[in-house]
């Protein structure tokens, strides 16, 4: 089945629609996995396991579409493919073999239902690029690309300095949680997540489109609500949590 840029449109408003809605959803439900693990929502997997799966299939679907797509691939086109995948190769297998997980376990449910998550975006930034739109050469110099892919990248390093904070957080043979005080974490819950939200707003200015659009309202849906739940965790764990510290924007939430 074709879809029409009209029809691809309507998909891609509706799941913006979604994402609204489960923003209000995550604000009041925390998603069950990690260090807010619970064994009511069904069987669990290993950690590492169910980052891998559901990180890594969107790539699978990303390129799926851009194979069965009509459109060439542009250099430009090219250059944003490698930018998304570049976050996900990273997301999907060396941030799960790097992390310690001391036998942590994830609900099958919650990683289905991000696989899905993830599945719905690979279509829509993959259908985008393989049906509809074919960047030129000239589209590297526009104000876009150079400060979208600017915010990219300022992202992406905030988000991978924060996750080698934490991995290395605690030393060889340690147990339990601390509180992270490097870096961004002076100010932020979590400037891991704060990266992610900066990294793929930057993703959809440089694309300046629809998809991308579309994914940050589902990262900002997503992660904001997250570490709104990880800094009220951090807040009842620890009686000397820093007051000034805010969950995810620096002197504001």
């Amino acid at each position: 089945m074709t879809l029409t840029f009209e029809q691809y449109s309507m998909v891609a408003w509706g799941w913006i629609a979604v994402a609204v809605v489960v923003f209000i959803a995550l604000l009041f439900i925390t998603a069950p996995y990690g260090r807010h693990t619970k064994t009511t929502w069904g069987p669990l997997i290993d950690n590492k396991l169910g980052w891998f799966i559901m990180e890594f299939f969107v790539l699978v679907v990303l390129f799926f579409f851009l194979y069965k797509g009509t459109n060439t691939i542009s250099l430009v086109n090219g250059i944003i493919v490698s930018l998304f995948a570049l976050h996900y190769i990273n997301r999907s297998i060396i941030f799960p073999l790097r992390i310690k997980t001391n036998g942590k376990k994830m609900p099958v449910t919650i990683t289905l239902m991000a696989m899905c998550f993830n599945l719905m975006n690979g279509f829509l930034i993959g259908y985008y690029l393989g049906e509809f739109v074919v960047y030129p050469l000239e589209w590297l110099q526009t104000p876009q690309f150079i400060i979208g892919t600017f915010i990219f990248a300022v992202g992406m390093v905030i988000n991978w300095q924060s996750d080698n904070t934490l991995i290395h957080l605690r030393k060889p043979g340690e147990t339990g949680y601390k509180i992270p005080q490097k870096g961004l974490f002076r100010y932020v819950s979590c400037p891991n997540l704060l990266g992610e939200v900066i990294e793929w707003g930057g993703f959809a200015i440089l694309t300046w489109s629809l998809p991308g659009l579309a994914f940050f309202v589902w990262t900002f849906a997503n992660l904001v609500p997250r570490a709104v739940s990880h800094h009220k965790w951090y807040q009842e764990k620890f009686p000397d949590y820093p007051k000034e510290r805010k969950a995810v924007f620096p002197f504001i939430w």
